[in-house]
């Protein structure tokens, strides 16, 4: 009986039973444990990233921000685990894995559905870049848009050891608590407040990351010769994240300024009308190199990330049996 099925679906009648390893929702799971691991062990990076990113900034005063302690990578992270505590390098993990639940599970799924459905396949077996490129901004653009409230709650709590060191009052003790006075502030709205400098941001670093990756690769294995394993990985991953780190810093700097700045009762901000207005006063205030403050961080975590999370997830697919990436 099942011999049989097998031959009416190889004539195109019925399809074949599909195996639970190369199901789309299978590979969602395995792209979410992979982006948890990668996000678990460079998140202290990713915070100081974003302290480093805020410095200088231009207050509602039009004064920069004073005391600012920290200057340089490993000066920020020492201040902030010596006045705020270790643990403190984590904070704003939990809806930044939340993020990755959302982000990096729907774009590696809809990537790998578009390469599979929409990308031409040359004889060599490679696919042409310009391909890649469109799709991995498109998937990116769209994983980063649902998954962009989280990503606001992430931003301002990483943000609250700093607020106790002005003397500020807290805004948020946890990210049950953010999401509820940034919906009762501003409502559905507010949930997505600087979501577009977020959208643009992930759609380059998808580009740096998940296209880079994946034509580098190809390209390693059918120029090169080399084989899909944990060599050509960590090789290819660490091409994508230089890349990503220098498509997606300018954004990055603008999304994390947006999505800090106090909002007024309407939930518009009080510093920035949008992200081109911060991106104008940004470089106008503090100079083009402002867009790529936190840069040294940016790519010392992009790279790690990037290298975590495709040996996690090759190797998960491969234990799993589910074909390579």
């Amino acid at each position: 009986m099942n011999s049989n099925r097998m031959v009416v679906a190889q004539r195109g009648v019925i399809p074949p039973p599909k195996h639970y390893a190369d199901a789309a929702w299978f590979k969602y799971i395995l792209s979410c444990c992979a982006a948890t691991t990668a996000e678990m062990v460079t998140y202290p990076l990713d915070l100081t990233k974003t302290r480093l990113q805020i410095q200088g900034e231009k207050g509602l005063n039009g004064n920069s921000i004073r005391n600012a302690p920290y200057r340089g990578l490993a000066r920020t992270a020492i201040g902030i685990v010596s006045e705020e505590g270790l643990f403190k390098l984590w904070q704003g993990v939990t809806p930044a894995v939340y993020r990755h639940l959302i982000y990096s599970g729907t774009r590696m799924v809809l990537y790998e559905k578009v390469r599979e459905d929409l990308f031409t396949m040359r004889p060599d077996g490679t696919r042409p870049v310009w391909q890649a490129i469109v799709g991995g901004i498109l998937v990116g653009g769209i994983a980063q848009l649902l998954a962009s409230p989280a990503d606001l709650i992430k931003v301002q709590m990483q943000m609250e050891g700093r607020r106790k060191l002005e003397g500020k009052p807290p805004r948020i003790h946890s990210a049950s608590e953010a999401f509820v006075k940034i919906y009762q502030a501003g409502g559905v709205r507010g949930l997505w407040k600087g979501c577009m400098p977020n959208v643009y941001r992930s759609a380059f670093v998808n580009l740096g990351d998940l296209t880079t990756y994946d034509s580098v690769k190809r390209y390693f294995t059918t120029s090169w010769g080399l084989s899909d394993n944990y060599f050509t990985h960590a090789l290819s991953s660490c091409c994508s994240g230089v890349v990503s780190a220098v498509l997606g810093c300018p954004a990055d700097v603008v999304k994390a300024r947006v999505m800090n700045q106090p909002t007024d009762e309407h939930a518009r901000g009080l510093l920035y009308r949008n992200s081109l207005d911060c991106l104008v006063k940004t470089v106008h205030n503090e100079g083009f190199l402002a867009l790529y403050k936190g840069f040294f961080p940016c790519w010392l975590r992009m790279g790690p990330w990037s290298l975590t999370f495709w040996l996690t997830y090759e190797q998960i697919r491969n234990v799993c049996g589910t074909q390579a990436f």
